[in-house]
């Protein structure tokens, strides 16, 4: 598999419209003149992006303070985001990517490693939009654990 193209800081952030956990229509510029932190995660109701939504979740109140909205997006069904959302206590949009076409626009869908086996999946990434609509960071193959604490240091908002 071809690696999919990369976007970097500086870039104006695709646009997407994705149902959210209610089957609801979402899009990227419904946010326009906010900051928004887009997560692309692999899968919910799984340790690993447990930890990380909840990282969110508990700091939510810090980053819309500074003016942020936070976006999660994985490749599983609104239904199973439902779940996901009430079993967690989650208060941010979680969005349903199926065909993992916004996944591919944000270069956040390729060629991974497992215990040294090679496959095609999700790549946990977070973009960070500013508020012209471009981003301001663009991080790839980020760890679930520590990964909201390092977004909070890279935007000035915690020490």
């Amino acid at each position: 598999m071809t690696e999919l193209q990369r976007l970097e800081a500086g870039q104006q952030a695709p646009d997407f419209t994705l149902p959210d956990h209610e089957g609801k229509p979402f899009a990227l510029s419904s946010l326009a003149g906010k900051k928004v932190i887009v997560y692309f995660y692999p899968a919910a109701n799984t340790p690993a992006c447990s930890k990380e939504a909840n990282d969110f979740n508990e700091e939510l109140k810090t980053l819309k303070a500074a003016g942020y909205e936070v976006v999660g997006i994985s490749p599983d069904a609104p239904k199973k985001l439902t779940k996901f959302k009430e079993n967690q206590g989650l208060k941010f949009p979680l969005l349903s990517d199926e065909d993992l076409a916004a996944h591919k626009l944000y270069g956040a869908y390729g060629e991974k490693s497992l215990y040294g086996r090679l496959y095609t999946g999700v790549l946990r990434s977070t973009f960070v939009v500013g508020e012209d609509g471009k981003l301001i960071e663009a991080l790839y193959n980020v760890k679930a654990t520590g990964h909201v604490a390092m977004i909070l240091k890279r935007l000035g908002l915690a020490s």
